[in-house]
């Protein structure tokens, strides 16, 4: 049986976080926004009724009559 190389586990893990800190570095220098829609508005926005988008709708409670 061949025995597990953790020194090329290591490399690849260091590897990928290495990218993904450059790739973030990459998004905070060009501006964009790293959560919500891609169009930069965020989810869950009020409307002209005062009601709030993108909340779940729950149900009234109580005894119906």
């Amino acid at each position: 049986m061949a025995t597990p190389n953790y020194s090329y586990e290591k490399r690849q893990k260091e590897l990928a976080k290495k990218r993904k800190k450059e790739d973030k570095l990459k998004r905070k220098a060009e501006g964009k926004p790293e959560d919500g829609d891609e169009d930069g508005t965020e989810v869950g926005t009020e409307g002209e009724d005062g009601s709030v988008e993108g909340a779940p709708v729950t149900p009234p409670t109580g005894t119906p009559s």
